[in-house]
């Protein structure tokens, strides 16, 4: 009996002992978070004291937009999010449709090097960002340079150098994704389909491709949000007016901390956030429906 007291005793203690560390880990990860969106509406300049409410910091980023009058930090970081928005949306274009194929081919065909494929498929997510960017800037410069005397045409880093390694470490997340639905997805359908007279192409359009639509924009949605919010690929990957929203608000901070970095960064928080639980959405209708 007093052995069960003390089972008892010990296992509550053990439960609040780990509610209270996970509230103290997500108190420590999302407090800076909460504090900045808090100061995006502080109506000092200063983010050191609070001086009362006001959206004049939203209203001078939008400001950007509207009137030609604008400062010139407004209008760049604009342009800024306009470059992030081109890269984002290519690049997952592009990680789409080439991570989809990728899924396709490494479930349903077992062909020499497939695990040596597999595995050099998931090293844009084992290795360190820091590593890839390197790496990337050393394939960039190494194919300019060797173009170059091959051609005489001269190629710079830009917007297209920063797409295809946005893409790079995208396809992966999107194989991931669409090759966990295609796992779940019965042969027997596809297989009716062929006994019913339709061929691969029709098979693949009208059974397949559907099935795994929501697998694919679930990972769409979450390539997405990691290229708009990357910041040490694009950093090594980028060149002259290429410069995208998270590397033009870390050149703010170096030269001048203002509440307009907080209002922007607050609204790229809400925008990721949107689509990181639209993603896990999908991720969850598809899990409840097959």
């Amino acid at each position: 009996m007093k052995t069960a007291t003390l089972e008892t005793f010990i296992y509550a203690w053990g439960r609040r002992g780990l509610a209270l560390q996970a509230t103290f880990a997500l108190t420590f990860l999302y407090l800076p978070i909460l504090i900045l969106i808090i100061y995006s509406f502080n109506a000092s300049r200063l983010n050191s004291n609070w001086t009362g409410f006001t959206l004049k910091w939203y209203q001078k980023l939008f400001s950007g937009l509207t009137e030609s009058t604008a400062d010139i930090s407004t209008q760049s970081l604009w342009i800024s999010l306009q470059n992030s928005l081109i890269i984002a949306i290519v690049s997952t274009v592009i990680a789409s449709i080439l991570g989809t194929m990728m899924a396709l081919v490494l479930e349903r065909f077992r062909f020499p090097g497939s695990k040596v494929l597999e595995a050099l498929l998931l090293l844009p997510i084992i290795i360190p960002e820091i590593t890839l960017g390197v790496s990337l800037l050393v394939f960039f410069t190494l194919f300019f340079r060797i173009l170059e005397n091959l051609t005489g045409i001269r190629l710079t880093l830009g917007l297209p150098s920063v797409i295809i390694s946005h893409a790079t470490f995208s396809i992966a997340f999107i194989t991931i994704t669409v090759r966990a639905r295609l796992a779940d997805l019965d042969p027997a359908l596809e297989e009716a389909a062929l006994d019913l007279g339709a061929n691969e192409w029709k098979t693949f359009w009208r059974v397949t491709f559907p099935l795994i639509f929501p697998a694919i924009l679930s990972g769409a949605l979450l390539a997405f949000t990691l290229s708009l919010d990357d910041f040490v690929v694009t950093f090594f990957t980028t060149g002259v007016g290429a410069t995208t929203l998270p590397l033009f608000v870390y050149g703010m901070i170096k030269l001048s901390i203002t509440p307009v970095i907080n209002a922007i960064s607050t609204l790229m928080l809400l925008a990721s956030l949107f689509l990181v639980i639209s993603s896990l959405k999908l991720q969850d209708q598809v899990s409840v429906k097959h």
